[in-house]
């Protein structure tokens, strides 16, 4: 019997556990069972993975093979476990050596042609697995702009799987590794955004949204239609601060949960969320059945949440009340504990007409 472990990283919310993969080899029927609460996903990272090991010249067709994510109890979502169940069940069949990989953090998709494609939510991957002492993360060349923006963390970027197989292979014969430099990870560029200046008179109103921004209060604004309620909103992120070290953290994990994330970069101006009135309780407060998504609340974190015409929003009473907090938890009907997200929207601002 031979066995191989890595480890990879699950996503509960934006916060993260390390789970170890661990892959084992018998005699027996060829087959190729995952457990560890996979999803649909995750469970068919079996048939990737023999795919690509196949087109790599490493058939694994008369292998029976058992791979377990623990802790077992935690449910593993999508394709992010590959590269981790790939290089485990590598090393099962002697291929690598383990005393290489069971420290090294993999995440990445992997082709049937052995590509590492990226992955969604890279940032709080990593950020989870430095937490828990694992530095060096292997994770798609696509990505690798994003896990380098985690302090410590050091990334190793790979485009297929051939590739990672020879780095461990250097590594086991003492040969020299060519190390990819990963560019330091740089605020987001700022796109166009509205300007006070933009604004002629409205004095009274100009000096609530800088007292608003100021003490990071909340804004009601009344007034008939082409008032200029909008445009007075719209021009509440540039009057805030930079984001904190914390906030641009946690603002940027969650984007890169959506996949916003166009080029890797820390997201540092405050954000600005404009729900349509119409919009529902899962689009406000997020859901999902497994893979549960941010919603436009947590969207708003550390920035501007304007509900414009907040009086016709049917939701509005049963979510702002208990979600505009310090955090908005929410889950599946019957998940114990409920995925928590960050939802400190400190400055909503409530627009109506006259």
């Amino acid at each position: 019997m031979t066995m191989g472990l890595t480890r990879c990283v699950a996503l509960d919310g934006i916060a993260g556990a390390v789970v170890d993969v661990e892959a084992d080899i018998v005699k027996g029927l060829p087959a190729f069972a995952i457990s560890g609460l996979p999803d649909a996903a995750c469970r068919q990272s079996a048939d990737r993975v023999k795919a690509a090991a196949a087109n790599l010249g490493r058939s694994l067709a008369q292998d029976r093979i058992t791979v377990n994510l623990s802790p077992a109890w935690l449910p593993k979502v999508g394709s992010t476990f590959d590269l981790g169940i790939a290089v485990a069940v590598l090393a099962a069949t002697g291929a690598l050596q383990q005393r290489y990989i069971a420290d090294v953090v993999h995440i990445g998709e992997v082709g049937l042609d052995g590509t590492i494609r990226p992955v969604r939510g890279v940032l709080p991957l990593v950020l989870a697995a430095v937490q828990a002492g694992h530095r060096e993360v292997v994770v798609p060349a696509a990505n690798a702009a994003e896990a380098a923006l985690v302090s410590g963390a050091r990334v190793v970027p790979v485009t297929t799987l051939a590739e990672v197989i020879a780095r461990y292979e250097a590594l086991a014969d003492g040969r020299p590794v060519a190390e990819v430099s990963v560019p330091a990870g740089e605020a987001s560029r700022p796109g166009p955004m509205r300007d006070l200046g933009e604004i002629a008179g409205q004095t009274e109103a100009r000096f609530a949204l800088e007292v608003a921004a100021a003490g990071g209060h909340h804004l009601f604004l009344l007034g008939p239609p082409g008032a200029g309620k909008t445009m007075l909103a719209e021009c509440m992120p540039g009057v805030l601060p930079r984001l904190g070290e914390q906030d641009a953290m946690q603002v940027t994990a969650i984007h890169s949960l959506l996949g916003q994330l166009e080029d890797g970069s820390m997201m540092r101006r405050a954000p600005f969320v404009a729900p349509h009135h119409d919009a529902s309780l899962a689009a406000l407060v997020g859901g999902g059945s497994a893979a549960v998504r941010p919603g436009l609340i947590s969207q708003a974190h550390a920035g501007v949440l304007f509900l414009d015409e907040s009086t016709e929003c049917p939701v509005l009473g049963r979510c702002i009340a208990k979600q505009v907090e310090r955090f908005a938890s929410l889950g599946p009907q019957g998940r114990e504990p409920p995925v928590t997200w960050c939802a400190r929207t400190t400055r909503p601002l409530l627009g109506r007409g006259s």
